[in-house]
């Protein structure tokens, strides 16, 4: 197993990595929409909270020596499910090969923010 750290996605706020390789796959912690840099919320809107997730997810991804064709399954969710249209568009800009995927709204997430993604994705 091999721990995968960035500092152009969020340090994690707790004690947990923000991602490890192990076995021929990456598996990632949720990101969230915080910005790397100042590690404050981004946005208040859902599209833009949903942007910088995946430019979060991207960054791990990166780290790793992949990109976002490599990932296969996504967990996602909001924090109100009038938002999924709207994360939808968002989502399918970055997660092009289309990974299996599911999405849930949940009663709260960390920092208030609207949505979080995980992901798990092929690392050889």
């Amino acid at each position: 197993m091999k721990v995968i750290a960035t500092d152009k996605a969020p340090a994690a706020i707790g004690p947990y990595s923000q991602a490890y390789k192990a076995n021929g796959f990456l598996f990632t912690s949720g990101q969230v929409a915080l910005d790397p840099a100042t590690g404050m919320v981004v946005g208040t809107g859902i599209e833009a909270q949903a942007e910088q997730c995946c430019r979060n997810i991207g960054a791990i991804l990166e780290a790793a020596g992949i990109d976002f064709s490599k990932v296969i399954k996504t967990t996602c969710f909001l924090a109100d499910m009038k938002d999924f249209g709207a994360f939808n568009a968002v989502y399918e800009k970055y997660f092009v090969s289309k990974p299996a995927r599911s999405c849930v709204a949940v009663k709260e997430l960390p920092k208030q923010v609207l949505c979080e993604i995980e992901a798990i994705a092929l690392s050889e």
